[in-house]
């Protein structure tokens, strides 16, 4: 008698599985059609190149800043733009921040638009072009900013310069909103944010950098997809520290500070933080889900029962999947003595953790706590932030952005998405709750390891489509 009971459950349990799979299709919203507008191509590749030509590199010393090249490139933007400057209200804000007020019909519900003109440094050896010359070749612009975010940057002031051409006035007001400063977390966007905040502005949109338009990434879906971030990760930087008496390297005692250490790191490894699905993740495994195969549709369709499963094949593979599950750990920075033969008297281990869902910087420290049971460990928490509240995809904002990809890279699926870098746009929780993160390029693969690495570049028709979502984006406002 037990064994039809049992028997019956489980087929009971198939069943339910099976239905809500089938169930479980895309939605049957149609897509916007394509909508263009004419605009000067090739001015905007030009305008790129010159300001790829700004050594814009940001560091947290200062004194190792070029201010001059910095000046070279806000010097550019009057002649670039005359309509914007003729039109707009400019300010500049602190050290680096650059902000443009549109006025449109109406002062309510204004939309931000968001880039930083910083880059980071390069190591000119590694580059089989100069990163700062601006080179075309092949039908391909090189130099450090061309992906991160000079293109945006860009794209985004060449959008308003040529809608201003046309005599648009747009419906609301739009802010640009620009930091020199975001590479190294400075002060210009959140100054910037302080000002608006001041003066009473609720932003009904925040357009920033974040996902981008791409292939196979998603388990089972094929089709190109455009990933908007409508939350980020919090990020902390942790340092493991213990001390020791030192001494001579030919006569070690057992478990020295670096077999302390070296354990910490083996168990929080081998015990990662527990998977937590947030509302950017689930929004994603919803709409991406649908999209999939059969055997992903089920997981993602029966996650109350799969997700041990996807639990275990996102510990096993790692990667932007699994940071999308939990909070991450990454070991970065090591330290112990000056000489070979010395036992360190202090060692150090430098963590960088990405913070998902209900996990706090405090939770977060009493996890490592509990989980290296080492009481002669420092954790020492060198800055922190929480994860981002999660934006609202059914609001008028949403709604906008979707309907703007779709116009400029027709057939692709807009899905929500969790960003796990860090950019400024978290500074803008403070005052609304519509922030989306989105750089608008179709990258591969190999594109995206050019952020931040060797040989960044961009293919001149990719200038051309981020000017495209910039035009179809900012009509709407």
């Amino acid at each position: 008698m037990l064994w039809y009971v049992i028997l019956a459950a489980l087929v009971l349990l198939l069943a339910v599985i099976i239905i809500r799979t089938l169930k479980f299709k895309p939605t049957d919203d149609k897509p916007a059609e394509p909508d263009p507008i004419p605009f000067d191509k090739e001015r905007a590749v030009g305008h790129l190149q010159q300001l790829i030509r700004c050594k814009t590199v940001s560091y947290k010393n200062h004194d190792l800043e070029d201010q001059d090249e910095f000046e070279k490139l806000r010097a550019l933007l009057p002649e670039f733009y005359p309509n914007v400057f003729k039109n707009c209200t400019f300010e500049r804000v602190d050290r680096t921040g650059l902000l443009f007020h549109w006025k449109g019909k109406d002062s309510s519900n204004p939309s931000v638009m968001m880039a930083h003109y910083d880059v980071v440094p390069v190591v000119e050896s590694g580059w089989e072009k100069d990163p700062f010359a601006g080179i075309i070749e092949d039908g391909v612009l090189w130099g450090r900013g061309t992906l991160d975010t000079k293109i945006t940057f860009c794209s985004s002031l060449e959008a308003a310069e040529t809608l201003m051409e046309q005599g648009f006035v747009p419906e609301h007001d739009i802010y640009f909103a620009y930091s020199g400063d975001e590479e190294i977390s400075g002060n210009g966007a959140p100054s910037i944010v302080q000002l608006l905040k001041e003066r009473g502005i609720t932003p009904a949109m925040v357009v920033d950098e974040g996902g981008a338009v791409v292939e196979n990434v998603f388990p089972g879906v094929a089709e190109k997809t455009a990933l908007v971030g409508i939350g980020e990760k919090g990020i902390m930087e942790v340092e493991l520290a213990i001390k020791s008496n030192g001494g001579h390297a030919s006569a070690p005692l057992p478990h020295g500070p670096v077999s302390d250490l070296s354990r910490a790191v083996v168990a929080l490894e081998d015990n990662p933080f527990p998977a937590q699905l947030c509302g950017p993740s689930s929004a994603m495994f919803d709409t991406l889900g649908r999209r999939s195969t059969f055997l992903y549709r089920m997981i993602f369709s029966n996650l109350w029962c799969f997700k041990p499963v996807l639990d275990m094949f996102c510990k096993k593979s790692g990667g932007e999947l699994n940071a999308m599950m939990r909070t991450t750990c990454a070991f970065t920075q090591m330290q112990g003595s000056a000489a070979n033969n010395v036992i360190p008297p202090k060692a150090t281990i430098g963590m960088n953790l990405r913070l998902i869902g209900e996990d706090t910087v405090e939770s977060v420290v009493e996890y490592i706590r509990k989980t290296i049971n080492n009481d002669k460990i420092e954790i020492n928490v060198n800055g922190g932030d929480n994860p981002s509240p999660t934006s609202d995809v059914n609001s008028d904002a949403w709604k906008k952005v979707k309907k703007a990809i779709e116009q400029t890279w027709a057939g692709s699926i807009v899905s929500p998405y969790l960003m796990v870098q860090c950019s400024d746009s978290r500074h803008y929780n403070e005052i609304t709750d519509k922030i989306f993160k989105f750089s608008a390029m179709e990258l591969s693969k190999e594109e995206r390891g050019y952020i931040h690495g060797n040989n960044e570049r961009i293919p001149l028709e990719k200038i051309g489509k981020a000017v495209e979502f910039y035009l179809n984006l900012e009509r709407q406002c």
